[in-house]
């Protein structure tokens, strides 16, 4: 039986040009999603042996999607796209539960073996990503790089895309009155004062692109 695949990124033609190479390799291919909340419902309800998570999604980042997907099913392996080789998006990806980070400049040539090594039940990380990430994301003292819950991290994007509370609260299906407890609580945990601080460190921790 062939290995099932999930893919998820918001670009049509990136999505194509993978689901291409994937189906020349003999894998199946059950859905495409085009944002991280898309991903994580069809990653909980179809189930495939791994999904491809782009870093960079709206909605919800391929990091927070991976952090919820491995919540609902550890089972499932999953593999990041991302344009970031420093070692603090790493950490924060091994973290959320992901077994592979491909840099997308080398995703042609390392996406397949990934997939395998990450079957195997071991972690795959781009040529060029320190091997020595995969260690300290496994260290006590990783804890702290990033202070933020998957909630938060969820929020914080949104605030980044622009939306404002009633909308955030509409999507995420909370009361306005819990979103503007969250802004509350990640300017004090960010110590930033005004939504530009917010949207600067989204930037900083992958969230959005700059």
């Amino acid at each position: 039986m062939a290995t099932r695949l999930l893919l998820a990124d918001d670009h049509l033609i990136v999505r194509e040009g993978l689901k291409n190479l994937l189906l020349n390799e003999g894998y199946e291919i059950v859905a495409e999603a085009s944002n991280g909340q898309e991903a994580v419902e069809m990653a909980e309800k179809l189930d495939p042996d791994v999904a491809v998570l782009d870093i960079s999604m709206p909605r919800c980042s391929g990091i927070n999607a991976a952090g919820e997907i491995h919540k609902v099913r550890p089972q499932i392996k999953l593999v990041l796209l991302t344009m970031y080789k420093e070692e603090q998006y790493a950490l924060e990806a091994l973290r959320a539960g992901i077994k592979g980070y491909i840099l997308k400049t080398q995703a042609a040539a390392d996406l397949v073996q990934a997939i395998r090594t990450t079957l195997q039940g071991d972690i795959y990380l781009s040529p060029g990503i320190s091997e020595c990430v995969v260690n300290a994301a496994l260290a006590k003292n990783s804890a702290n790089v990033n202070p933020l819950t998957g909630r938060e991290r969820q929020i914080l994007q949104l605030i980044a895309e622009g939306k404002g509370n009633k909308e955030i609260a509409r999507q995420l299906d909370m009361s306005v009155k819990t979103v503007e407890s969250h802004r509350g609580n990640l300017m004090k945990k960010l110590d930033v004062h005004e939504t530009a601080g917010l949207v600067r460190h989204a930037i900083k921790i992958g969230l959005i692109q700059p």
